[in-house]
């Protein structure tokens, strides 16, 4: 029974952050007058399919992903059978910057689905504010001089806004020196400190004990602390990333769908005993997640992914004429290969966890 909750959990939160991105393509493309030969959620064969006007709309077997494939995106056609066959409404023959915003549109749909979830969930359960409720003892922010009440500003100059942010900054922080800029009785303090290492949890601490100041949001603060939720989950994955370009990440750090998957589930079980609205919350908050990585990581200059579609489509603006799409199919290809295989190393690891 829990295999399949977290079956159903699973497939219900990515297909809503993969439907989000495909429809971005999908009513972008549209409007601009390419022609969607097809609308796919998942991967492999189908399980149900339909044919509306010009699209057959997919259902597949397997609920790690989706495609809005555009007739001629796949850039195999030879430019005297383009020629010959097309009416107007081919990807390769539409004007550039309707393929620009067509390709930037999955990407950015994802960011309106992160704000729009953002939203709900400020408006329902507020945010929280940068002020420190507890100080721990004998701590690196105690020597500081940091009081509980104060309110975090910025820390190396980056602004707070919200109180993870701090806890995001002291996780990957290693033992860096830190100019914290506080409010105290509404004036502006700078202190600098530390963090000191804990070998019993493996990391190093500021020294702040709690979760910040809960806060109430109006209609107004809604949307600024929306923004600020994004802002959060935006910062959070680049810095991961930095991380994992750096070399500074364990394989074990990296997950694919089947760790998702497991994420979801082992979540679920964690806040099922406080309700069902508290489910509901706490998977709108992974959708949010996965919706700012997925939109982030899709822009990305790689090939095969939607940045690296971008930087070719800039290339021709520049340029003043297209680059081959013989050429550029070839790029993607091998990028999608990589992408495979990077994937089927993934999926190994992820099961391997599941097993250890």
């Amino acid at each position: 029974m829990k295999v399949v909750t977290t079956v159903i959990l699973f497939v219900i939160v990515f297909g809503i952050v993969v439907i989000s991105h495909e429809f971005g393509h999908f009513i972008i493309g549209k409007r601009n007058g390419i022609r969607v030969l097809e609308f796919a959620v998942g991967m492999g064969p189908n399980i149900f399919s339909f044919q509306k006007d010009e699209t057959k709309y997919s259902l597949k077997l397997l609920p790690f992903g989706g495609a809005c494939i555009f007739d001629g995106e796949d850039g195999i056609t030879s430019q005297d059978e383009r020629n010959d066959e097309d009416d107007g409404h081919s990807f390769l023959t539409a004007n550039v910057w309707s393929r620009i915003a067509t390709v930037f549109a999955g990407p950015l749909f994802n960011f309106i689905l992160a704000f729009v979830f953002s939203l709900i969930l400020v408006a329902f359960n507020g945010s929280d504010k940068p002020v420190v409720q507890q100080i721990m003892e004998n701590s690196a922010a105690e020597e500081a001089g940091i009081l509980p009440g104060d309110e975090i500003v910025r820390i190396n100059g980056e602004r707070i806004r919200i109180y993870r942010e701090i806890t995001l900054i002291s996780a990957l922080n290693n033992g860096d020196a830190m100019e914290i800029q506080l409010k105290r009785d509404g004036e502006t303090q700078t202190v600098r400190l530390t963090p000191s290492y804990s070998s019993e949890d493996g990391r190093y601490y500021i020294g702040f004990r709690g979760s910040g100041e809960f806060i109430k949001c109006g209609p107004v603060d809604v949307f600024k602390y929306g923004v600020y939720e994004v802002r959060y989950w935006v910062k959070a994955t680049y810095k991961s990333l930095l991380i994992i370009l750096h070399g500074q990440a364990k394989k074990e750090d990296i997950s694919g769908p089947v760790g998702i998957a497991q994420f979801v589930g082992e979540t679920y079980e964690e806040v099922k005993p406080y309700g069902i609205s508290y489910v509901i919350f706490t998977m709108m908050n992974i959708v949010i997640l996965l919706s700012v990585n997925l939109g982030i990581l899709n822009l990305l200059p790689l090939p095969a992914l939607d940045g690296g579609r971008l930087i070719f489509m800039f290339v021709e603006v520049i340029r003043g004429k297209p680059i081959s799409p013989e050429k550029e199919g070839m790029v993607h290809f091998a990028g999608l290969v990589v992408f495979m295989m990077l994937m089927v190393f993934v999926m190994y690891n992820d099961i391997m966890k599941i097993f250890a």
